[in-house]
Protein backbone atom coordinates (compact mmCIF):
# COMPACT_ATOMS: atom_id res chain seq x y z
CA UNK A 1 0.00 0.00 0.00
CA UNK A 2 1.08 3.55 -0.57
CA UNK A 3 2.08 5.26 2.69
CA UNK A 4 3.54 8.77 2.66
CA UNK A 5 4.44 8.39 -1.02
CA UNK A 6 6.23 5.05 -0.52
CA UNK A 7 5.05 1.50 -1.34
CA UNK A 8 5.09 -0.73 1.75
CA UNK A 9 3.79 -4.27 2.42
CA UNK A 10 0.07 -4.36 3.13
CA UNK A 11 0.57 -7.32 5.47
CA UNK A 12 3.84 -6.61 7.31
CA UNK A 13 3.53 -9.67 9.59
CA UNK A 14 3.08 -12.13 6.71
CA UNK A 15 5.74 -14.30 5.12
CA UNK A 16 5.74 -14.36 1.31
CA UNK A 17 6.78 -17.57 -0.42
CA UNK A 18 8.49 -17.24 -3.80
CA UNK A 19 10.38 -19.71 -5.95
CA UNK A 20 13.74 -18.46 -7.19
CA UNK A 21 12.83 -19.23 -10.82
CA UNK A 22 9.73 -17.06 -10.50
CA UNK A 23 11.66 -14.17 -8.98
CA UNK A 24 14.35 -14.41 -11.67
CA UNK A 25 11.60 -14.12 -14.29
CA UNK A 26 10.35 -10.86 -12.77
CA UNK A 27 13.42 -9.26 -11.19
CA UNK A 28 14.22 -7.00 -14.14
CA UNK A 29 10.60 -6.44 -15.17
CA UNK A 30 9.22 -2.95 -15.60
CA UNK A 31 5.74 -4.28 -14.72
CA UNK A 32 4.14 -1.77 -12.34
CA UNK A 33 2.88 -4.54 -10.05
CA UNK A 34 6.46 -5.59 -9.33
CA UNK A 35 7.38 -2.11 -8.14
CA UNK A 36 4.32 -1.48 -6.01
CA UNK A 37 3.41 -4.98 -4.82
CA UNK A 38 6.44 -7.29 -4.94
CA UNK A 39 9.59 -5.28 -4.36
CA UNK A 40 8.27 -3.81 -1.09
CA UNK A 41 7.96 -7.28 0.47
CA UNK A 42 11.48 -8.17 -0.67
CA UNK A 43 12.81 -4.85 0.65
CA UNK A 44 11.12 -5.52 4.01
CA UNK A 45 12.78 -8.97 4.26
CA UNK A 46 9.45 -10.79 4.27
CA UNK A 47 10.21 -13.27 1.45
CA UNK A 48 11.18 -16.92 1.87
CA UNK A 49 12.49 -18.71 -1.22
CA UNK A 50 10.84 -22.13 -1.56
CA UNK A 51 10.89 -25.15 -3.86
CA UNK A 52 8.18 -25.45 -6.51
CA UNK A 53 6.68 -28.47 -4.75
CA UNK A 54 7.07 -27.23 -1.17
CA UNK A 55 4.95 -28.49 1.66
CA UNK A 56 3.89 -25.41 3.62
CA UNK A 57 2.35 -27.34 6.49
CA UNK A 58 0.39 -30.48 7.17
CA UNK A 59 -2.52 -29.24 5.05
CA UNK A 60 -1.00 -26.98 2.38
CA UNK A 61 1.46 -27.67 -0.40
CA UNK A 62 2.50 -26.08 -3.66
CA UNK A 63 2.05 -27.80 -7.02
CA UNK A 64 4.22 -26.67 -9.94
CA UNK A 65 2.12 -25.28 -12.80
CA UNK A 66 4.57 -23.56 -15.17
CA UNK A 67 3.70 -21.79 -18.37
CA UNK A 68 2.01 -18.58 -17.34
CA UNK A 69 5.34 -17.86 -15.67
CA UNK A 70 8.33 -20.19 -15.21
CA UNK A 71 7.84 -20.67 -11.47
CA UNK A 72 4.06 -20.55 -11.24
CA UNK A 73 2.44 -22.80 -8.64
CA UNK A 74 -1.08 -23.80 -7.63
CA UNK A 75 -1.91 -24.20 -3.95
CA UNK A 76 -3.27 -27.58 -2.83
CA UNK A 77 -5.23 -27.72 0.42
CA UNK A 78 -6.18 -30.91 2.29
CA UNK A 79 -8.20 -30.67 5.48
CA UNK A 80 -10.67 -32.86 7.34
CA UNK A 81 -10.91 -35.30 4.45
CA UNK A 82 -11.67 -32.60 1.90
CA UNK A 83 -9.34 -31.31 -0.82
CA UNK A 84 -9.15 -28.19 -2.95
CA UNK A 85 -6.69 -26.57 -5.31
CA UNK A 86 -6.33 -22.84 -6.03
CA UNK A 87 -5.43 -22.23 -9.68
CA UNK A 88 -3.67 -18.89 -9.45
CA UNK A 89 -2.78 -17.65 -12.95
CA UNK A 90 -2.58 -21.14 -14.49
CA UNK A 91 -6.06 -20.68 -15.93
CA UNK A 92 -7.89 -17.39 -16.38
CA UNK A 93 -11.31 -18.60 -17.50
CA UNK A 94 -13.16 -21.93 -17.09
CA UNK A 95 -13.36 -22.33 -20.88
CA UNK A 96 -9.61 -23.01 -20.84
CA UNK A 97 -10.31 -26.48 -19.38
CA UNK A 98 -12.30 -27.36 -22.52
CA UNK A 99 -9.93 -25.39 -24.74
CA UNK A 100 -6.49 -25.47 -23.05
CA UNK A 101 -4.90 -24.13 -26.25
CA UNK A 102 -6.64 -20.80 -25.71
CA UNK A 103 -3.79 -18.90 -24.13
CA UNK A 104 -3.79 -15.83 -21.97
CA UNK A 105 -1.95 -12.96 -23.66
CA UNK A 106 0.35 -12.82 -20.62
CA UNK A 107 1.49 -16.48 -20.71
CA UNK A 108 5.29 -16.46 -20.78
CA UNK A 109 5.33 -19.86 -22.52
CA UNK A 110 1.94 -20.47 -24.21
CA UNK A 111 2.72 -24.06 -25.22
CA UNK A 112 3.89 -25.04 -21.74
CA UNK A 113 0.86 -23.25 -20.25
CA UNK A 114 -1.41 -25.31 -22.54
CA UNK A 115 0.29 -28.54 -21.50
CA UNK A 116 0.00 -27.57 -17.84
CA UNK A 117 -3.72 -26.75 -18.14
CA UNK A 118 -4.37 -30.04 -19.93
CA UNK A 119 -2.44 -32.08 -17.34
CA UNK A 120 -4.24 -30.24 -14.52
CA UNK A 121 -7.65 -31.00 -16.04
CA UNK A 122 -6.72 -34.66 -16.53
CA UNK A 123 -5.44 -34.95 -12.96
CA UNK A 124 -8.54 -33.43 -11.34
CA UNK A 125 -11.34 -34.44 -13.73
CA UNK A 126 -14.22 -36.41 -12.28
CA UNK A 127 -12.65 -36.44 -8.83
CA UNK A 128 -13.48 -35.02 -5.43
CA UNK A 129 -10.95 -32.15 -5.45
CA UNK A 130 -12.65 -28.76 -5.53
CA UNK A 131 -11.07 -26.30 -7.96
CA UNK A 132 -10.97 -22.64 -6.93
CA UNK A 133 -10.45 -20.42 -9.96
CA UNK A 134 -8.58 -17.33 -8.90
CA UNK A 135 -9.72 -15.29 -11.93
CA UNK A 136 -13.14 -16.84 -12.47
CA UNK A 137 -16.30 -14.79 -12.18
CA UNK A 138 -18.58 -15.96 -9.37
CA UNK A 139 -19.13 -18.71 -8.56
CA UNK A 140 -15.43 -19.50 -8.48
CA UNK A 141 -15.50 -22.97 -6.88
CA UNK A 142 -16.41 -26.16 -8.69
CA UNK A 143 -15.17 -29.42 -10.14
CA UNK A 144 -13.70 -30.42 -13.48
CA UNK A 145 -15.81 -33.00 -15.27
CA UNK A 146 -15.37 -34.83 -18.56
CA UNK A 147 -18.09 -34.78 -21.17
CA UNK A 148 -17.85 -35.58 -24.86
CA UNK A 149 -14.06 -36.00 -24.70
CA UNK A 150 -13.59 -32.53 -23.23
CA UNK A 151 -13.15 -31.04 -19.79
CA UNK A 152 -15.66 -28.64 -18.27
CA UNK A 153 -15.84 -26.63 -15.07
CA UNK A 154 -19.02 -27.47 -13.17
CA UNK A 155 -20.18 -25.40 -10.20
Amino acid sequence: MLVAGRWVPTFPNARYLVHRKEWEHWIDSDDAAIGDSVRPVFDAGLVDMVDLDSKIGAEIRLEPSPGHTPGHVCVRISSRGEEAVITGDMVHHPIQFARPQWACFADADPELARQTRRAFAQRYADGPVMVLGTHFAAPTAGHIVTRDDAFYFQV
